[in-house]
């Protein structure tokens, strides 16, 4: 996917680095003050979802899903961060 308005084929995963870059956006934004904790919450209700359903799938390859769990693990402790 070369072209950043490709969408993933149904049925694969979106890339790591997406869902990476995005909880570490999230974080940067609690960090600086520059966003209400409230769409903070939201966001990372959202990410923390995806990431579940994403290693919950049975059909995941392993070395994906240890990434997947990392990255699950640490919007839940922004979310703790934030107080749930």
């Amino acid at each position: 996917m070369s072209d950043p308005s490709e969408k993933p084929a149904e049925g694969h995963e979106p890339p790591l680095e997406h869902l990476d870059a995005a909880v570490n956006h999230v974080d940067q934004l609690i960090s600086s003050g520059s966003i209400a904790k409230g769409a903070a919450k939201g966001l990372l209700y959202s990410l923390i979802e995806t990431l579940g359903a994403l290693v919950g799938d049975p059909d995941l390859p392993e070395h994906s899903r240890s990434g997947y769990e990392g990255l699950l693990e640490t919007a839940r402790e922004l979310r703790v961060k934030l107080g749930k």
